[in-house]
């Protein structure tokens, strides 16, 4: 089996971005090919600032040694100063994201990894955006889930980057019913789980309380999950939110559906931060992302834990070669 080609898009170009990129070009990999949607001079200026040696390759060249990166040149307006983003060069960075993605849609790619994106600093420079997860969903043209997972646990999320109070509404029964069924297809071919059981999680505190604390479990999520039963899939919920993740629980489950951002994701990122990762489930590609920010305030200074980076190459190129072999 010829190994996965993977494009990688390092983020913003200000943040730690290019020095983690620098620092994955110095372990030659065996499970997978990498091209970097990015502009060489940023990355050679992030792995000079490290003390780091860098061979940029071009497109369609191989690396050989320890340095070497093959590069898809998606230049910056203005220079970069590590740890100043500049709105000047938003359209660069969602210029790498659409046109690495749109390699992996038409075959050239296997699968997609995405560094820390600035989103104030997107925004900033004109470009409406609220997440790389919506971007590609719209680019792609499908419904899409996005899950962060680490050794630990898995959480899949109901509903993304939306405010708090725009929540409830969000949560129908339709979306419900779409977001189940990508993460139950997911699980199965993409993690090779034959039956997944999944936990869902309430959206009130202790999951309503039989309605007096809120009706979305009684009249949402609970009609929802009968149904899916009904179907065959393993679904146990509505469950409080606050006793879903104790450890003798978490064995029972291959993953949690949380109803909103918060509500998930502060406790996977407690059980393991660094391993952590960023899977977007329902693409026709495996996209996987770092689960950080864009830390400003470490650019350039070498010290960024690039973990979470190893660990988004190494689950891409794992899914990508399961999705060879389905």
């Amino acid at each position: 089996m010829t190994l996965p080609r993977l494009a990688l898009v390092p983020g913003e170009p200000a943040g730690i971005g290019p020095e983690l990129c620098a620092r994955l070009a110095q372990t030659p990999r065996t499970d997978c090919t990498l091209a970097v949607f990015a502009d060489p001079a940023t990355l050679q200026a992030a792995a000079d600032a490290l003390g780091l040696p860098l061979r940029v390759l071009a497109p369609g060249a191989r690396a050989e040694q320890p340095g070497d990166v093959v590069v898809h040149p998606m230049p910056n307006v203005a220079p970069v100063a590590f740890g100043h983003a500049d709105p000047r060069n938003a359209q660069a960075v969602i210029e790498a994201l659409h046109v690495g993605a749109q390699h992996c849609l038409d075959g050239t790619f296997d699968g997609l990894v995405t560094g820390p994106v600035h989103k104030a600093t997107i925004n900033a420079g004109g470009i409406a955006y609220t997440g790389t997860t919506e971007l590609l969903a719209r680019q792609a043209g499908c419904d899409v889930v996005m899950m962060l997972a680490n050794p630990t646990v898995r959480v899949a999320l109901a509903t993304t980057h939306l405010p708090l109070r725009a929540v409830p509404d969000a949560i129908t029964r339709d979306g419900l019913e779409r977001t189940l069924r990508i993460l139950h297809r997911a699980m199965r071919l993409d993690f090779g789980i034959a039956h997944p059981r999944i936990a869902v999680l309430g959206l009130n505190p202790h999951a309503g309380e039989d309605g007096h604390l809120g009706r979305e479990e009684i009249d949402t999520i609970a009609p929802v999950l009968h149904a899916l039963r009904q179907q065959g899939m393993v679904l146990d919920g509505p469950l409080p939110a606050d006793t879903a993740f104790l450890p003798a629980k978490l064995r029972d489950y291959d993953a949690v559906l949380a109803m909103y951002h918060d509500q998930g994701l502060p406790v996977l990122k407690f059980s393991g931060f660094e391993q952590a990762v960023n899977l977007t489930l329902g693409l026709p590609y495996p996209r996987v992302a770092v689960d950080h920010g864009t830390a400003l305030d470490l650019a350039g200074r070498g010290i960024a834990d690039p973990s979470s980076l190893f660990a988004a190459v190494e689950t891409c190129a794992r899914l990508a070669r399961a999705k060879e072999t389905a």
